[in-house]
């Protein structure tokens, strides 16, 4: 990894903040309110060419009191030809101000190299995120991505995702879990520009009180792009009458030789299953929460990593059991 950053100890951030970090071996670089910690600049990581990286690269973005006013944050991740690594890319938030925060994210992979991330949202309710992901693929690369928003005020994730060599390929993934008067809204846009390309998209949403999620999806081939395989799935659970859901799923395909589809579906809790699962002594509460975890396992099983896989999942559940509170998202111990 060709970098100067400083891969701090949790106990370098004021007030001792406690990370548990899921993967043995993993770094932790920690963004300070906009700015990499010890270097006061923006975030730029290059991963060398041909390099094969085991440990997981997790970066902390953090804000905090000293910083309250509305900050742009600009990161970028180079995957050069032939390498490969995997990110942990978490916001939180240590203090109970309205944070507004404006991020661009840029991710370039070059020719035969491949990336593995996972982003995990989890801020407080006045929290304001709005982040912008420019991803482009060259030749043979591949992208794994899961984006995790386990509580915000108001979180808008915006994907702009460019295949430009043959056999790329992007698997991107969201969950978001949204309560009380959150918002949160995904827009994705993928651009298939070459022939024999692959790209698969599923995001999911459970919904409760008055929550309103979005979700655009664009999947364009371009007419040269034959032999394209693009599918694209939204889904949303409600639980709450007052719950919003809006889904545009879009395909605009001009070429002829390509396997293309999209759906969207918003829904409420199966009571046939429900009925099933209290006619065998489980408890209704107990009952609803089992459905919401079978409905989110479709995302969190894009997790490639089983520990990573098991604490995003540990941290779900306890989302959806309602034992996250309001405080728990400004505090030190939350990750």
């Amino acid at each position: 990894m060709t970098d100067n950053y400083i891969y701090a100890p949790a106990h370098n951030i004021d007030g001792g903040f406690r990370c548990k970090v899921p993967l043995p071996g993993s770094r932790q670089l920690f963004m300070i309110d906009g700015s990499v910690q010890g270097a006061g600049r923006p975030l730029d990581i290059r991963f060398e060419k041909g390099k094969i990286y085991p440990e997981a690269l997790q970066i902390i973005s953090i804000r905090t009191d000293k910083h309250p006013e509305a900050i742009n944050v600009d990161s970028s991740f180079h995957f050069a030809e032939g390498s490969s690594a995997k990110l942990i890319l978490c916001s939180h938030t240590f203090a109970p101000d309205a944070f507004h925060t404006d991020e661009k994210v840029r991710i370039v992979l070059e020719a035969g190299s491949s990336a593995d991330i996972v982003i995990m949202q989890n801020e407080h309710n006045k929290a304001v995120h709005n982040t912008s992901y420019d991803i482009r693929l060259a030749e043979g690369a591949s992208l794994n991505a899961v984006i995790l928003t386990i509580h915000g005020g108001v979180i808008d994730n915006r994907l702009e995702v460019s295949l430009d060599g043959p056999h790329a390929s992007c698997d991107i993934s969201g969950l978001y879990l949204v309560d009380g008067t959150q918002k949160v809204s995904n827009s994705l846009s993928v651009r298939h520009r070459i022939p024999e390309c692959q790209s698969r998209e599923l995001f999911k949403g459970i919904l409760d009180n008055s929550a309103i999620a979005d979700f655009s999806g664009l999947i364009h081939v371009f007419p040269d792009a034959q032999k394209t395989e693009a599918y694209q799935e939204c889904h949303n659970l409600l639980l709450d009458r007052n719950a919003r859901a809006f889904a545009q799923p879009q395909l605009e395909i001009y070429a002829d030789d390509v396997k293309c589809s999209h759906g969207a579906t918003n829904g409420r809790l199966n009571e046939d299953e429900l009925f099933y699962m209290r006619s065998r002594g489980i408890p209704v509460k107990e009952a609803r929460v089992l459905q919401q975890l079978a409905f989110a396992y479709a995302v969190l099983d894009k997790i490639n990593s089983e520990e990573l896989r098991n604490r995003m999942a540990a941290m779900t559940e306890r989302r959806l059991r309602g034992e996250f509170k309001e405080c728990d998202n400004c505090c030190r111990n939350c990750c």
